[in-house]
């Protein structure tokens, strides 16, 4: 693997299908592994990484080409799907507009749904969140978030491993989705999740992404507004197969 081939894959869902071969042989240790040896396995196979993003202010500890897992075949890695361990370009477009923007955030119930590293969930603490809930199906990612607020100087946030889409809306002020819109069905699912949020909670929703195939023409793209584009750093350009920048646009399906 490396990390710009499991960036190209996931936006074709190719990942989880090739993993999916092996899952029966590494998910025994998956499900029983403590979560002293998860923290030990991510400190000793991920690199901090702080300037190469746009947020320097947030440090996260990622696979770099430093890493034993950036090359090594997947029936080798002890977890499935490290999405965790890369800091995509949308979460990271959401993250940067959070932080030029803390009046977002501050003093308000957050939910960064599908967080991954967990990097949109600690630029909202940063930014002053009065509450703030990493949710994501991986718990390893739960383990990853925690250390990186660590990492951050914060205390470790709430960490949910259960599917929240389709849950009934709780009464989120604001809910955070970097990097989710690679699947048709999946996308499916959050638009009518996320409507439902926003018609019985007034919940505000943002969204960060590169400008994915299945996103750009999914019938969602008609109900989101731009708030801010960036232009992502040479390096994540690189990583990224010639994206060049990164979009958080507003769900606003009553508009």
């Amino acid at each position: 693997m490396n990390r710009g081939l499991l960036i190209c894959l996931r936006g074709k869902d190719l990942l989880r299908k090739s993993t999916r071969a092996v899952q029966h042989k590494i998910i025994r240790h998956y499900n029983c592994e403590a979560e002293s040896e998860i923290k030990r396995f991510i400190a000793e196979n991920t690199e901090i990484v702080r300037d190469q993003s746009l947020t320097p202010e947030i440090s996260l500890r990622l696979f770099t080409v430093k890493c034993r897992f950036w090359t090594e075949r997947p029936e080798l890695w002890p977890f499935p799907d490290p999405f965790w361990a890369i800091y995509w370009p949308g979460g990271q477009a959401l993250a940067r507009h959070l932080l030029n923007n803390p009046e977002l955030s501050a003093g308000r119930k957050v939910l960064d749904l599908g967080c991954g590293c967990g990097a949109s969930a600690i630029a909202a603490k940063l930014s002053g969140a009065a509450h703030v809930v990493a949710n994501d199906t991986d718990p390893v990612a739960a383990i990853a978030t925690k250390m990186n607020c660590e990492l951050n100087g914060l205390e470790p946030l709430p960490c949910v491993t259960e599917n929240l889409i389709g849950s009934e809306p709780e009464n989120w002020d604001l809910i955070l989705l970097g990097d989710m819109f690679y699947e048709e069905t999946l996308i499916d699912s959050l638009h009518n999740w996320l409507n439902k949020c926003v018609k019985l909670q007034r919940t505000q929703i943002l969204i960060g992404d590169p400008g994915r195939a299945q996103f750009e023409s999914h019938e969602i793209k008609k109900l989101l507004y731009e708030e801010a584009q960036f232009d992502l750093p040479d390096s994540v350009r690189e990583e990224n197969y010639g994206l060049t920048n990164s979009t958080v646009w507003s769900y606003r399906p009553e508009n």
